[in-house]
Parts: structure tokens; sequence; C-alpha cells
């Protein structure tokens, strides 16, 4: 990198950085008094098959200098508004304590003897790595994160897996939240670390072979900077033996390596293998997409870097997964069956053509399947709450009782072992770890204890609020007991719709406070999730994208009409890809909402693409070079649709500087441009965290103060007459 230029995650990699702003170029921004700086316009003006656009805030894409002066400057304005808010500081110890309760489990996985486990233990404030010899076994720290962090910053376990005999873990950590990982080798019995290490593991997706002597992986390309567009482009599936030097590891799964294969530059190559078959599955992943493309060969000749790869499926066979047993390949597809079906096919004829229909479609939504020794698991949802079934190998099959009606994550299964671990809760019930033998019982186990928390004051319900078209949107609704429905209580509705991913109910802990002062949590199931299977998700993407935020006005709507909450006490809440959401319901309904809450959201889709993290997203958003996906792009784009003079609601943003996933400079231009724009009295504030990226390696401590916040924020805009500043 030359050394005149500016890497936004060397200047801001962790909280040490603002020590060394000062030697930053200084930079003057208008700013009245007790207001926010005002971000100069500099119009870049663009037609698109004949339509303009002008992008008044281009240069802060750079994220030079003068950017990143600009965004600390939003953020001591931020800081001084939320800092005016009377009892803020009282609701995140609120927040905190109920966090500090929970023993949080979020992965399990069985080696050999070992039974290891994620966890971050009550009240400590990272997940870390625990063991323990056999189901009742003593629980031993076999890894802390924060052992990798750097000075000033702390560090995140990003992922894990252990040797199918237990003996070594590898793991990937990475500091502040960047999600950048460097993947480390740990023996099991000692906590010893093997000398080698391998950068670029983001995306490592780890498959360990037999014996436990190596793994395939992911890497990302060398030499690409951490902000450019290649970053994500070009990866390669890699195969490591223990003790070797990571320079010498097989190639094994890349773009051009074979005629018969079709790799694109953003496609994520990636080998899976299982104990007891001599099938090596290769999985080529189009970014963000579903649908996924799959080779087959044998282990033993990708180990040594000269498969024979023979096609399984292309992404038109719509296959999303897929499991190994043996000699035979379960395929899941949501081909021509938006509720998915499994196929079957063998290592002697692995074409999905040649597939036999092992489970038909159902009323059931099918989300994932798993191989143990004994059966094939196959986990649903039911009109919302998660299901279980079992296929034997025998063909026979199985439903399997739950404990009680909830929400399933977290699948395990592996060959060596009969039986499937996964996670259970709901809206008002915490997590439990749940095993399930060839008995089709589930046992409670002890890993994820139950905390001291009395959820009794708490209900939920599942309604349905009627869409502009006629759809029914299903729509949660979390409360505390004896609520007044008389539109006095302030109310989060929460929207996301993009990927198929499903809002499944959940034990938030955090958001007990919101519950506890007589407020209302609801989730919009809206389209472009998968709640309703695959024609849900279709129903929500692209050129279809405005279902997304007029089904999450629907139910705003309804939240209002039935006595729930009414305008000046609703606050939406959407992150990430529900930027696009929450943005877009705030531009075409700016009346409906007392607040908006944009956490680290996409702000900007018509200039998405051209961030690191912009060409994995093109497949679910589209791309500005094809004339329907420049018009999806452009309808979805919140920062254009803001309009001068406009009365806009009190509004919070968030990023973190190490964000890979939606580049800081997308919140950072909403903002401003909302800020310009607004033609009422009502607050547009940034808040910004340097130690900190997408939120997924963020630490106890800063989810809740992000948290305490929100509802600090929420509160006060929403009338609460304890919540509002003096003067």
């Amino acid at each position: 990198m030359p050394a005149h230029s500016i890497d936004r995650r060397t200047l801001l990699a962790s909280s040490v950085a603002l020590a060394s702003a000062a030697a930053a170029p200084r930079f003057a921004f208008a700013q009245a008094p007790g207001g926010p700086p005002v971000a100069p316009v500099r119009p870049v003006t663009e037609t698109y098959f004949g339509t303009t656009v002008v992008d008044p805030y281009r240069w802060m894409e750079a994220e030079g200098p003068e950017w990143k002066t600009y965004a600390l400057a939003e953020a001591a304005y931020a800081k001084s508004v939320l800092d005016a808010i009377p009892g803020r500081d009282a609701l995140i110890d609120a927040v905190a304590h109920y966090t500090a309760l929970v023993v949080a489990v979020s992965a399990v996985q069985i080696g050999g003897d070992y039974v290891f486990t994620q966890v971050r233990p009550a009240g400590a404030n990272t997940f870390k790595l625990f063991v323990r010899k056999g189901l009742h076994g003593q629980d031993r720290l076999l890894l802390d994160p924060d052992a990798y962090a750097p000075k000033g910053s702390h560090a995140s376990l990003d992922w894990w897996a252990a040797s199918p005999d237990g003996s070594h873990v590898v793991f990937g950590t990475s500091p502040g939240g960047s999600e950048n990982s460097t993947a480390r080798i740990m023996v099991t019995a000692t906590g010893a670390i093997l000398p080698e290490t391998i950068d670029r593991t983001e995306d490592a997706s780890i498959s360990w072979n037999a014996d436990g002597s190596g793994f395939f992986y992911n890497r990302l390309q060398a030499g690409a900077a951490p902000d450019s567009l290649d970053k994500y482009k070009l990866s390669a599936c890699w195969f490591h033996h223990l003790n070797t030097d990571p320079a010498t590891d097989a190639k094994v799964l890349w773009k051009d390596a074979s005629p018969v294969l079709k790799i694109a530059d953003i496609d994520f190559p990636g080998v899976s293998v299982t104990p007891g078959s001599d099938i090596a599955l290769g999985a080529v992943i189009s970014g963000v997409q579903n649908e996924v493309r799959l080779y087959a060969t044998s282990v033993s000749a990708a180990q040594a870097g000269a498969p024979k790869w023979t096609p399984v499926c292309v992404p038109a066979d719509d296959v999303t997964s897929g499991a190994i047993h043996g000699e035979d390949i379960y395929l899941l597809s949501h081909k021509d069956a938006p509720h998915y079906k499994i196929l079957k096919t063998t290592a002697a004829s692995p074409d999905v053509a040649s597939g036999k229909l092992v489970v038909p479609e159902s009323a059931s939504v099918i989300r994932g399947l798993g191989a143990a020794k004994d059966a094939l698991y196959i986990q649903d949802l039911n009109a919302g709450l998660g299901g279980l079934r079992r296929l034997g190998y025998d063909g026979v099959l199985t439903t399997i009782q739950t404990p009680f009606a909830g929400s399933i994550d977290g699948l395990y299964t592996d060959t060596l072992h009969d039986g499937a671990w996964f996670f259970l809760q709901s809206w008002v019930r915490p997590t439990v770890l749940c095993y399930v033998g060839p008995d089709g019982v589930v046992k409670l186990t002890d890993i994820a204890p139950q905390p001291p928390v009395d959820v009794t004051p708490y209900t939920s319900e599942e309604v349905f609020a009627t869409a502009g078209d006629g759809t029914k949107v299903p729509l949660s609704i979390v409360y505390k007991k004896g609520l007044r429905r008389d539109g006095s209580a302030p109310l989060m509705l929460n929207a996301y719709g993009s990927y198929g991913i499903t809002e499944d109910p959940a034990f938030i802990a955090r958001w007990l406070p919101l519950l506890d002062h007589g407020g209302v949590f609801a989730v919009g199931h809206v389209r472009g999730g998968g709640e309703l299977g695959e024609d849900w998700h279709l129903a929500g993407k692209k050129l279809n994208k405005p279902n997304t935020w007029r089904d999450t006005i629907a139910c705003a709507e309804y939240l209002i009409r039935e006595g729930y909450t009414s305008k000046p006490r609703l606050a939406v809440v959407g992150g990430s890809a529900g930027g696009i959401t929450v943005g877009r319901f705030m531009t075409e309904r700016p009346d409906l909402a007392a607040v908006v809450i944009d956490q680290v959201g996409v702000s900007n889709a018509t200039r998405s693409e051209f961030s690191p993290n912009g060409p994995p997203n093109i497949p679910e958003f589209g791309t500005v070079t094809d004339p329907e996906g420049f018009k999806g792009l452009l309808e979805m784009d919140a920062m254009l649709h803001v309009k001068d003079g406009v009365k806009y609601p009190s509004v919070l943003l968030t990023t973190g500087l190490n964000d890979p996933r939606v580049s800081s400079w997308e919140p950072t231009k909403m903002t401003a441009r909302l800020q310009a724009a607004n033609g009422g009295p009502n607050p547009i504030i940034l808040r910004i965290d340097v130690d900190a990226g997408h939120g997924i390696g963020s630490t106890r401590g800063q989810r809740d103060r992000e948290t305490g916040d929100i509802l600090a924020f929420t509160f006060w805009r929403t009338g609460d007459p304890r919540y509002q500043p003096k003067g």
C-alpha cells in the first residue's frame, strides 16, 4: 500500500486510534451551537439507463482523513445528545443486569469423548471455548479469545471446529469486531498451540478429515487491501496437514482449477468431508446466494490436491445444502417445492437429476438437515415454530416432540455419534440445549442453565397484519401481562426481510427493560425472509423489495389500530440489510413512527456494490450495471429518497468503524443527508463505536451500552417524562 494512502481499519482498528487523531490533517465543519456538524456537499451526477442520480456525499466513500474527522464529530455530537438524557445510565445498568444473568451458549460439538461448547459465562464479556469429558463432565476453559486481543481493544472467537477424535481444535480470532480471522490450532489435552498460523480465514468453513491429521479451509486471496473491492474475490479452498507450513498446503478448489468447474470471482469454494465416507463434497457458494453449485470427488484425491470433480448440482437445481452418510448424498432443494424437499443421490451417481425423493414437500418449511450415525435429522419451521423430524436410514420418517413450543437452531449432528443436539427457546422462555437420541426422546442438558430471571410476567402472541396487496404478514408481539391496549405503550417494531433469513422466536434478555417499562417488542416477519418458504423470500427480493418495507408499514398500522401503541409511541428498528427496510419505511411514511433505529444499516443501496462486501451481495439485491438491477436498487436506496423539507422522525443510526459487511460510509452519508434535509425539530444522530464492526464480534458490554442508548433515545422521543432532558 502506498505510504500516502489511508486504510480505515489501520487507522481506526481500536480505540487507541483516537489518541492519534490529532496527527491527522485538520478539517473544519460548520456546526451550530449544540448541533451536529454539517457535511460538505460535493454533488456527483451519474446517469443510469436514462435516469439521473445525484449523490451529494460521494467523497465520503474514500473514508479518508476528512471523512474520519467528520465521522468522529458526528460521534461526539451523538454522545452529547445521549449523555443529556436523564436515566440513560440506569437503563444501561438494567440491561447489563439481565444480560449478566444469562449463561449464553451458542454452539456445541462432539469430538471423541469430548463435548465442546462456545459459552459466554454469566457476567462474562465475551464468548469462550469450553470442553468437558462426556455430557456430565466438568467444564474446562480451553480458549479465551482475549488472549489474542491487541492493547486497547478486544478479540472475538469468530469460528472453531474440533477434530473428529477431539484431539485438536482449529479456531479463528479477530480484533475489534473486524472478523479478519487468523486461524490457530490447539491441542485439546494440554492447551498447547501448534506453531502454524493462517491469516485471511474470515470464511474458513473448516472440515476435518476422518483421522484428524488435517482439514480443508477457505482462504481469501493474498494482496487485496482490506477496503478493496477485491477483498472477497478469488478465494480458494486448501487442505492443511497439522504441524506443517501453510505455504505448503494443497490447493483443492478454486477458479480455473479444472474445465469441469464453474467458479466466478465472487464465489466462495469449500470442501466438506464426513467420517465413514470417501465422498468429498465441493461447494461453490456465489456470495450470499442460497443456491449452491456442488461437485463430488474422493477424499484422498482432494487431500492430495488432485481431485477429479464430478458435478452434483448447479444453482438452477435450487439446492441450498447437503449432508453425507456413507455412500449417500442428501440434498435440500426448493426446486418446484417452496417449502423444500430432500433428495438422495449416491457416490456412484451423484448428479441431482438421478436423485430419489426421500422427504417430499409438506406444510412444514425445511430449514436444515444433518446426518448422524443413526439417522438424518431434519429441522423444520411450522407457522413460526421450530420442529424436528428423524429420517431413519431405513426410510422411516418420524416427528420428534420438543419439550415446549419455540424455535430450534444450532442443529448439530455427526456420523460418529447417534442423535442430534439443538437449542430450543421462545420469546418468553430462555434457551435450553437439548439432545435427542435414536429413541426420539428429547433430553434437556445442563450446558445452558436457566438464568435466575422470573419470566412469568411476560407473554407473547402471534397474529397477522394485512399488507396493501392483501398478503397476510406474520407478526410476533411480546409484552408484560396486563398491558393496556390504549395506544399509550412505547413499542419497538423490528423488521429485516432479506436473504430468506427467518426472525425466529428468541429470548432476548437485553430487551426486558423495555417490557418492564410497560413497552412492547414486536417482530414483523416480512417478505424477503424465509418464514413461509422460498416464495416468501422471493416476494421481497430485488424488484419485489418494496414488499419488505410495505409489509413493515402494514405491521405498524396493525399495532396502532389494535391499540398496542400509537404513532407518537412507535419506534421502528432494523439492522444491516434491515437498514433498507427501516430507511424506506421512514422515507415512504415519515409520519407513521416517532423513532427510527437504523443499526449498521444499508442506506445507499445503489452504491453498496462498490464497497468490499458489495460484490458478494449482488445475487440478493442486484447490480446497477443491469437495467432491472438498477431499477430495483434505486427503489431500495433510502438516502436517495430523502427529500428536503420533510419532517422526519427522530433517528438514531449506528456504525462500527471496523465493519466488514456494511461500510461505515453508508450510515455516515445517510446521517448527513437526513440532517441536511430534515424540515422538523427531531434529532438525527449517528452513534459510532470505534472498537466494533458489524456487531457480530461485539462484547456483552458494548451491546449493553448500545441497547441502553437505544432505549433511552426511544423513551425520550416517545414522550416518557422520566427521560426528558432539562432545558
